[in-house]
């Protein structure tokens, strides 16, 4: 009786360790919906444009167009970038002029920061966002929470 009691003692602890980890994750439940649904709006949205690009491990899908040839961005440069972002229907949300706009990549969204960061002066690339590395499951002005984002970006200089 003695041993039955400590197994369900251990079994109990383990079964409960077991699940606060699962819960425990860096993926909220709540997001788990919008992350698959991005995954599979992205893969639609490649093939549909038969883009040749790159998914990275974080989930960005990045096609590089000029790599460049100047300085090397890092996530933490400052950089003076032009771009047009808008959705995978095609629908633009905003963009800069030709001139671009200067911004600290620890300032902007995660799928900048990487996106970004894989360019030289003078390169461009599509990057393709799902919401975990953008706006997550908020609402940011005209983004509704859980959108995948695409932009066209180019760097200018790494300032």
């Amino acid at each position: 009786m003695k041993h039955l009691l400590s197994a369900l003692l251990i079994m109990t602890l383990f079964i409960s360790c077991k699940k606060e980890t699962s819960e425990s994750s860096s993926v909220a439940p709540s997001e788990i919906p919008y992350i698959t649904k991005n995954e599979k709006e992205i893969e639609d949205y490649v093939a549909k444009k038969g883009l040749k690009g790159t998914k990275s491990e974080s989930g960005l899908y990045y096609v590089i167009n000029n790599p460049g040839t100047g300085k090397q961005a890092t996530p933490a440069s400052n950089v003076t970038v032009a771009y047009k972002g808008y959705f995978m229907d095609g629908n633009v949300f905003d963009e800069s002029d030709e001139k671009g706009i200067s911004f600290g990549l620890n300032q902007v969204v995660k799928g900048w920061t990487e996106g970004i960061s894989y360019l030289k002066e003078g390169g461009s690339a599509i990057l393709v966002i799902p919401a975990k590395l953008g706006y997550g499951g908020s609402d940011n002005g005209k983004i509704p929470g859980g959108s995948v984002l695409v932009f066209e970006v180019k760097l200018i200089s790494v300032n």
